[in-house]
C-alpha cells in the first residue's frame, strides 16, 4: 500500500472526522483524482513538439496521456478545429498517491524560489498549481529535453468547501504559503 495512501487512512481521516464533526467515514473529504494537462501552443505546426510532451508527461506519471484536439477554430492563433494543442492524464488509485507523494515531496522542493505554493481552492475544494517547468520531476533527463513546457496539475477532492479541501490537502503534505506575520 502506498505510504500516503496508509497515512491518510490511519491518521489525517480520523482527525478531519474529528475536525469537522463526521459521523461517517465516508463523509470525510478525500482525494478523488489527480489530473496532468500540458498545453503544446506549437501543436499543429510542430508535431514533433507534441510527441516530446507526451513522452515528458508518460515518464513523469507512468501512464499514456491523451491528446487533446482543439474544440473550436481560432484564426488567430492558426488553429483549426481538430488540430492537437496538448496532453493530459487522469491518474487514480496507486498512481495518485505515488505521483501525489513525488510532486509534494520532490517536485515543489525543486522550484527555484519555492516559499510555498498559494492556497486558494476552486469553491469546491479541488485545487490547481502550476509547474513552470518538467526538470523539477527527477524522472526528466535535462540532456533529453527538447523545450521547457509548463504544467497543470489539479487535485480533485470529494470536499465540499475550500476549508475542507485546505485542510485535506494541508495534512497530506501540500506546502501552502504562510501569510507574512
Amino acid at each position: 500500500m502506498q505510504r500516503l495512501k496508509k497515512r491518510y487512512e490511519e491518521e489525517i481521516r480520523p482527525q478531519l472526522m474529528e475536525e469537522f464533526g463526521y459521523q461517517n467515514v465516508m463523509e470525510a473529504p478525500r482525494l478523488q483524482k489527480i489530473v496532468v494537462n500540458v498545453g503544446v501552443g506549437e501543436g499543429p505546426d510542430n508535431p514533433k513538439a507534441l510527441d516530446h510532451a507526451l513522452q515528458d508527461v508518460m515518464t513523469i506519471v507512468g501512464q499514456r496521456p491523451v491528446v487533446t484536439r482543439a474544440k473550436k477554430s481560432i484564426s488567430v492563433f492558426k488553429i483549426r478545429e481538430g488540430d492537437p494543442i496538448g496532453v493530459k492524464v487522469t491518474l487514480r488509485g496507486s498512481r495518485m498517491w505515488a505521483f501525489l507523494d513525488r510532486l509534494v515531496n520532490v517536485a515543489l522542493a525543486r522550484q527555484r524560489d519555492f516559499r510555498g505554493v498559494k492556497d486558494k481552492l476552486d469553491g469546491r475544494g479541488n485545487y490547481t498549481v502550476g509547474l513552470t517547468e518538467q526538470l523539477v520531476f527527477p524522472e526528466i533527463d535535462y540532456d533529453s529535453v527538447d523545450q521547457i513546457r509548463g504544467m497543470e496539475v489539479t487535485l480533485v477532492t470529494t470536499s465540499e468547501t475550500d476549508e475542507e479541501g485546505r485542510r485535506l490537502l494541508e495534512l497530506l503534505g501540500m506546502p501552502f504559503r504562510r501569510p507574512i506575520q
